[in-house]
């Protein structure tokens, strides 16, 4: 690809170029507060040559946007030898945190442009340098190497209403040393040019081979490179003022068609409905119309779909239900509805999945432990827990155990145990509330990409990202399209944390609907534990069949194999707990080559 950028082109003048450029600049100043309104992302990435100039253009567009919805992240220099003394690289632990940790965290809201100032292709080719021989930068068959990771990253951001616009500032070798000598010699800016920098430009043949196959290799269509002649100050500028504003104005357009779609104007109306109805106000009919409409018209073929399978005697004179007790039209209804959600579902992942992937129907809800060996067990379980925390920690190993499951099924006492065995400076305990604004202005991922574990450290999470596709997709906060794609984004994001050298363990706790009945109404009853229960756990009983439906298709597309789900039968939460601290301390014992 870098053979394409002319270099014999000839200049422009300052008279040519002075009109045009400012006429785009003041069509992309009033684009910028256009996208900042619709909630349309920008992430402008600039790569190139050391002393290629990305900089100073990130500095000249600085100059004329609104600094209110822009920021500028600029990437470290690739440390070698904090990475040659890093413990956890021989467990396989690429790192304190994974790779592309750095750029999540720095990707800003829908709404505003994020510059970064070289990101995650300088960061992967150093590491590819390091790490890996320079033939990864062909991945074969089924293996997910970095390029892979890049990928996912780019499309998902893409995906939830980003724009990525990736830049790479070329140089001729000539230009290149000529730029660094020229900074290295000057003493105010000699300490941005390091003498190993300096060398590094007579290896140019070796990285300019490496740089146009990685370049070649990440061209993907919904995020191209742009090559930029860096030698060409004045065409470079208009080439990247050009390109943003075609950027943001294609995004303009899509987001205007999208927002026509029956689908989005529903769940626009839906969430308008609900913060009228949380704010006590009203809400105006104009903007509830479309909404009323896509609801009478779901409502109308759930109907047509609970009349063929509720039999009419049970449907017209149904007993009384007692609170908790789906009987009747309103089960069949709640039946109809999850089957019409399911339908909406992958049929497949692109990740290979276990042969034998667990289903609700299937636990076994008998199990039980008796409490002399409980407490036995528990004492043993904890004290090796103990031990084995430690020696990861001194290898750096992260560990990251995640909780999902029923309400009153037991998830916080049991992570209350296997906290116990751990030094509390050592592990993070993180739940999932309502996302916060900042939360919903990013990709659904941004907020978990921010919380992970130190290697050597232990990330506990109560509730998890499995929510997009839980009770985002039964309350319906996501949009079908939203939560259909969300399973292997999940297995993305998953497959980059067994990259990065974690062990995941994901615990499924699970509870019969018999017994979550007696929870909740021991809970109601007790003034000590009036506090666990509320009307909204009543509410998502209600919705038992939906809230099956979608954790069966969760099983079915993101038990992969480097990420299984493990089900915690928790009927005896005695025995439940138990469980979980054998497959924590084995999956330890396995990785640090302990014996028992």
């Amino acid at each position: 690809m870098l053979e394409t950028v002319d270099f014999k082109a000839e200049k422009l003048s300052k008279e040519i170029y002075k009109p045009k450029h400012d006429e785009l600049i003041k069509k992309l100043v009033v684009l910028q507060q256009q996208a900042h309104n619709e909630g349309i992302g920008l992430v402008v990435l600039f790569e190139g040559w050391n002393g290629a100039g990305k900089g100073s253009r990130i500095s000249d567009l600085m100059y004329n946007l609104d600094a209110r919805s822009t920021s500028v992240y600029v990437q470290e220099d690739f440390d070698r030898a904090k990475h040659e003394d890093f413990a956890g690289r021989e467990h396989g632990v690429t790192d304190y945190y994974p790779l592309l940790q750095d750029f999540w965290k720095a990707l800003g809201a829908r709404g505003t442009i994020t510059f970064f100032d070289r990101g995650w292709y300088a960061d992967t080719l150093q590491h590819m340098l390091y790490n890996a021989p320079a033939k990864l930068l062909l991945p074969k068959g089924e293996e997910r190497h970095y390029l892979d990771s890049i990928h996912d990253f780019e499309k998902q951001l893409v995906a939830d209403g980003y724009v990525v616009v990736k830049f790479f500032v070329h140089v001729t070798k000539k230009g290149q040393i000529e730029r660094l000598e020229r900074l290295h010699d000057d003493p105010v800016t000699r300490w941005r040019v390091s003498e190993s920098k300096l060398k590094s430009a007579h290896n140019y043949a070796t990285a300019y081979e490496l740089y146009d196959r990685l370049l070649e290799r990440s061209n993907f269509d919904f995020a191209p490179w742009v090559l930029l002649n860096g030698e060409d100050k004045r065409r470079t500028n208009l080439t990247i003022a050009e390109t943003l504003v075609a950027a943001i104005e294609g995004a303009l357009q899509e987001k205007a068609l999208a927002d026509q779609s029956p689908e989005v104007q529903a769940a626009q109306a839906k969430v308008a409905a609900e913060a009228a109805a949380s704010d006590k106000i009203e809400t105006a009919p104009a903007e509830s119309a479309s909404g009323a409409e896509a609801e009478a018209s779901a409502a109308e073929t759930a109907e047509t779909q609970v009349s063929a399978q509720v039999p009419e005697t049970e449907s017209s004179e149904a007993a009384p239900e007692e609170r908790g007790v789906l009987s009747g039209a309103k089960l069949a209804a709640a039946v109809a509805q999850a089957e019409l959600e399911s339908s909406f579902a992958p049929t497949k992942s692109r990740f290979k999945i276990v042969k034998k992937y667990p289903r609700i129907d299937d636990v076994d809800h008998s199990l039980v432990l008796p409490e002399n060996e409980y407490k036995k067990q528990l004492k043993e379980l904890q004290a090796k827990l103990f031990r084995l925390e430690n020696i990861m920690y001194q290898d750096r190993i992260p560990l990251m155990i995640m909780y999902e499951g029923w309400d009153a099924a037991g998830k916080g006492g049991n992570i209350k145990r296997v906290a116990q065995a751990l030094d509390a400076r050592a592990y993070n305990i993180y739940p999932s509330p309502a996302p916060t604004k900042p939360e919903l202005m990013h990709p659904f991922l941004w907020r978990y990409w921010t919380r992970l574990p130190k290697a050597g450290h232990v990330g506990m999470y109560d509730r998890s990202w499995y929510g997009r596709v839980l009770v985002e997709r039964v309350e319906g906060f996501a949009t079908t399209e939203e939560w259909s794609r969300a399973y292997d984004e999940i297995n993305e994001f998953e497959h980059d944390l067994i990259d990065w050298g974690a062990i995941l363990l994901k615990f499924w706790v699970d509870v019969s609907p018999e017994e979550q009945l007696r929870r909740f109404q021991e809970r109601e009853s007790n003034p000590d534990k009036q506090w666990k229960i509320t009307e909204d756990d009543w509410r998502n009983r209600d919705k038992y069949p939906q809230y099956k439906a979608a954790i069966d298709d969760m099983f079915r597309l993101t038990s992969t194999e480097f990420a299984p789900w493990i089900v915690l039968e928790s009927d005896d939460k005695r025995y439940a707990r138990v469980k979980a601290l054998k497959i924590i301390v084995k999956a330890l014992e396995k990785r640090l080559m302990v014996k028992e």
